[in-house]
């Protein structure tokens, strides 16, 4: 048995894939896109060595695109197999791909005019809208903590990972030679005690190899209370000051935690009320998709809209649908509150808003997720004193407050945690999805606290179980 590293390795955090390879099965657990680095689309393809029309089956953690960019590519490779993942894991992955054959389509729209102009050929997109229709028609929703048979010797347990509604990590039991092996992928964690998802499940299971995540293995987060407390002293100032409050959100995940929290301050008087605007017609319909999920809910949340609807503390949100209401709120006086996507800035309605927007002192930038090597979300926490978008230099104004404790992802600490109930198996660790400083703090932690060696796989490199 073998598992090959097809992304999210040699310090890398994003593209995640693994081909899992047993003596009569062959499966892939997630395959998604790199993104935030020099040549991403390079990259973004099915590699050689993997054949999709021998696939038996692809397992995914979570929705994220690093984790599911790549799915629509394998119908059109022969793929028959199953998606097997969590009934809100599909309903936001179809949303999440659906977004970005659209993205892609808008792209090239723009590019191929300015190559027809130079006499250049066109470019296609990677996928289409159908392609997403095909893969996500495979789909086969899984429970969890609910052992389910992927092959005759191949079963999966899905267990809670707090990173995003409907995220897991996988426990696959491996029936092979006579033997049963077991090996475990975290996927991404998430950090305990944050609003609307339950925390990460832990289990002490039997353990031969396990390939944890490393994006904040080399520290822990701001106590969440701070952060929260940060956030809102951060738009109070603003809002008395009248400047608008930029927040560049990953429209499923970060978006909503924002909206509670904001939905908290306004039921409990710490936040005047004042308007906001949630520009992103995907972050609306993941909110839908969020609320058609209460089972998920951690027990706070649930408690809460016991009392009464959080919907009716946001009274003052507004979605804007089109890209006219979107345009509009560049005259909207502020003081006001955007929340757009991109996440890292790297695309999409916000860099309009940091267009606009960046150069006037009374504006304040709240960077509230991680932010790659390379995107302009990385150029702004670095305290760039001026970017591009595009192609135009704007200088940088603005108030930039990065928030850190909103993480989705697990900090060192918990990290650790995670693993040391696992750790009596004595089991191989593969320290994945992390830069290299993240993944060789973790390790270091990991031998000081447990006495185990993580290994830290490069790109392509094949673990034998």
């Amino acid at each position: 048995m073998k598992i090959t590293l097809l992304g999210a390795a040699g310090g890398e955090v994003t593209g995640s894939a693994y081909l899992v390879e047993t003596a009569s099965s062959r499966l892939l657990v997630d395959f998604g896109f790199f993104q935030g680095i020099p040549h991403a689309e390079d990259r973004n393809h099915v590699p050689p060595r993997l054949d999709p029309t021998r696939l038996d089956a692809v397992l995914l953690t979570h929705a994220h695109l690093d984790h599911t960019g790549r799915l629509p590519l394998l119908p059109g490779r022969g793929f028959r197999g199953p998606l097997l993942a969590t009934a809100a894991t599909l309903e936001l992955s179809d949303l999440i791909l659906r977004d970005s054959a659209k993205v892609q389509a808008q792209d090239l729209t723009r590019i191929n005019r300015k190559r027809e102009r130079a006499g250049e050929p066109p470019l296609s997109p990677l996928f289409g809208v159908e392609d997403v229709t095909r893969i996500l028609a495979r789909g086969q929703p899984t429970a969890y903590e609910r052992p389910t048979p992927v092959t005759p010797e191949v079963e999966a347990l899905f267990l809670e990972a707090g990173h995003l509604l409907g995220s897991a990590s996988l426990h696959l039991r491996v029936h092979e030679n006579g033997r049963l092996k077991h090996v475990v992928f975290s996927g991404d964690l998430g950090p305990r005690g944050i609003p609307i998802l339950r925390d990460a499940v832990c289990r002490h299971m039997p353990a031969d190899l396990v390939f944890l995540e490393s994006t904040y293995g080399d520290h822990d987060h701001r106590p969440f209370s701070a952060t929260v407390t940060e956030f809102y002293e951060a738009v109070r100032v603003t809002v008395e000051r009248g400047g608008k409050i930029l927040v560049p959100t990953f429209a499923v995940g970060r978006a909503q935690l924002l909206l509670v929290l904001l939905a908290l301050a306004f039921r409990r008087g710490e936040l005047p009320k004042f308007p906001l605007y949630l520009d992103s017609p995907m972050a609306a319909e993941a909110s839908r998709i969020y609320l058609r999920h209460p089972e998920l809910y951690d027990e706070d949340l649930r408690a809460l809209g016991a009392e009464h609807s959080l919907l009716d503390d946001l009274d003052t949100l507004k979605i804007t649908a089109t890209a006219e209401e979107s345009m509009a709120l560049n005259e909207v006086p502020g003081p006001c509150l955007i929340l757009a996507g991109a996440g890292m800035c790297n695309a999409g309605r916000i860099l309009h808003h940091l267009r606009r927007n960046l150069w006037r002192p009374e504006t304040t930038v709240l960077i509230v997720g991680y932010q790659a090597p390379g995107t302009l979300g990385r150029q702004l926490v670095e305290r760039a004193p001026q970017v591009s978008i595009f192609g135009e230099k704007v200088v940088v104004r603005a108030r930039v407050h990065t928030l850190g404790g909103f993480s989705a992802h697990a900090g060192q600490t918990e990290l650790l945690d995670w693993l040391g109930c696992l750790a009596a198996a004595r089991p191989r660790v593969c320290l994945t999805h992390g830069e290299t400083p993240a993944r060789t703090a973790l390790a270091r932690e990991i031998r000081a606290r447990f006495g185990l060696e993580a290994a830290l796989p490069e790109l392509d490199e094949s673990v034998e179980v």
